[in-house]
């Protein structure tokens, strides 16, 4: 898999992509190390209007207020800032039927050090069931554009949230 350039396609490029042929212009993120090579390519990217958030529950209230108001935005985070969400989720874009698209890097998996990264990874899957909330977990390249664009074109299609989990497959986890 290569990029229009030649380069070798990196999951980060591709997701990038994904989202801008989405029209997802709002990026809203926790800062997190896995994540930064896609943070770094949309703050460069003149199509995006990206921030920090202090916390995962404002990012979320941003990006359904800027959906309602007609732009499509995302909402970047790791696996333990997903374990604030449940009740944002529950109450604002699952009851109100609103297409927050998230992008999880995974921590908690495959010779994870702390144990409350662990527990998050066990429990973030099932309570995405429990509202719902579709979710992919993105462990290989080849299948990633696919994965992102159809996840994200769901969401929108469907006016409902959905969530994409970045595995330490494709991303290489914490380094």
């Amino acid at each position: 898999m290569t990029s229009a350039e030649g380069a070798p396609a990196t999951w980060h490029a591709i997701l990038r992509q994904a989202l801008k042929d989405n029209d997802v212009r709002l990026v809203t993120y926790v800062p997190d190390n896995v994540l930064r090579p896609l943070l770094d390519g949309i703050h460069a990217d003149p199509f995006f209007t990206a921030f920090p958030c202090a916390r995962e529950e404002e990012a979320v209230g941003i990006v359904t207020g800027a959906t309602m108001a007609g732009m499509r935005g995302v909402v970047m985070m790791q696996t333990s800032g997903f374990a604030t969400l449940p009740n944002v989720l529950a109450s604002l874009p699952v009851a109100f039927q609103v297409p927050v698209v998230m992008v999880v890097s995974e921590r908690g998996t495959m010779g994870e050090f702390n144990p409350g990264q662990a527990i998050v990874c066990r429990t973030m899957r099932p309570i995405l069931d429990s509202m719902g909330i579709e979710h992919h977990t993105m462990t290989r390249l080849d299948e990633a554009a696919f994965m992102a664009d159809r996840t994200i074109r769901q969401a929108f299609a469907t006016r409902w949230p959905a969530c994409l989990i970045i595995s330490p497959l494709l991303s290489g986890g914490r380094k």
